[in-house]
């Protein structure tokens, strides 16, 4: 284990990750291949195990590019993927999700050239195929061995339950983690979504941990975003942009400084001080934002730390 850096385990059944780990969601989409086995060795020089990747990101070549960069080093991490449910233009028949759900795996096997997928997740549930449809057929994969251990992403509450009593009434592979967006500036998943994980014995994975760059202090007030970055290029996430999210980074930034850390390295070092919190994802598109990532995992935040970080107004 390099430099370090801890892992936990997922949940009560899930595989050990390393505290932070490397979203891939840029690989194919914002950077080539090349620049992917720049940040994809950074990473591995720097202790992260936990690589996070989609069939739908950079559609495919994210996968194909991850699997790339790591090589003959591939055993050394844990790869996630995950899949999409069938096209929402697509009725509903019996059988159709499990058939899109073996299909998605075995293309999934095949674009990062392994022999199993570590971490399976259910990148959205269904709208309308039962859970049990989806649960038989991750564990077949589980059971097959191509899939080791499967997780949720993008769910409520009561699907976390549902999921968990079917999975224990017919003694299939239970679920063993989730995936949610998670930051300082969007908590409302503390409400249920995080004690119904917990209930259910789930690891939580928090993803935009950064929220877009609002976290990062790299967008200033009444000033434009700079180019080329998340805010700049999309509506769907200068929403971050508010008076009152500029206040609130200001006052973690005011914090942070106190003890000669930065916004970012606050952001995720507040997260790893929850609980239920595993693993967090941040994504990366130059090996040197891999170790202002890693820098976080350094900074244990106590609870009375962490407790006053999210009464900051």
């Amino acid at each position: 284990m390099l430099h370090g850096m801890e892992h936990r385990q997922l949940g009560t059944s899930g595989p050990q990750l390393s505290v932070v780990g490397l979203g891939c969601n840029n690989f194919g989409m914002r950077i080539d291949a090349a620049a992917t086995d720049a940040v994809v060795h950074a990473a591995l020089d720097a202790g992260i195990t936990h690589f996070d990747t989609a069939e739908m990101y950079g559609g495919g070549k994210s996968e194909e590019f991850l699997g790339a960069a790591l090589g003959s080093r591939r055993d050394e991490v844990v790869i996630a993927t995950k899949y999409l449910p069938r096209p929402g233009d697509q009725p509903y028949t019996p059988g159709i999700l499990a058939t899109r759900i073996r299909e998605a795996a075995e293309g999934s096997l095949r674009r990062l050239g392994t022999d199993r997928i570590d971490l399976y997740y259910q990148h959205y549930p269904d709208a309308d195929a039962p859970i049990d449809e989806a649960l038989e057929a991750l564990d077949e994969l589980v059971r097959s061995g191509k899939v080791l251990h499967i997780a949720s992403s993008n769910v409520t509450a009561p699907q976390i339950a549902e999921a968990a009593t079917v999975s224990t009434s017919h003694s299939w592979a239970a679920f063993s983690g989730t995936q949610i967006e998670w930051s300082l500036l969007a908590r409302d998943v503390e409400e249920s979504i995080v004690p119904a994980a917990e209930a259910a014995g789930l690891g939580v994975v928090p993803y935009f941990p950064l929220a877009s760059g609002m976290l990062t202090g790299k967008y200033r007030r009444g000033e434009d975003f700079p180019e080329g970055t998340r805010l700049a290029s999309s509506p769907y996430f200068a929403k971050w942009a508010t008076d009152e999210n500029f206040a609130k980074v200001d006052g973690y930034a005011a914090f942070a400084a106190r003890s000669g850390h930065s916004v970012t390295e606050l952001a995720i070092a507040w997260l790893l001080a929850q609980p239920s919190v595993t693993s967090v994802i941040a994504g990366a598109t130059r090996p040197e934002q891999i170790a202002a990532n890693v820098a976080a995992a350094t900074r244990n935040l106590s609870a009375a730390e962490a407790a006053e970080v999210a009464n900051i107004q």
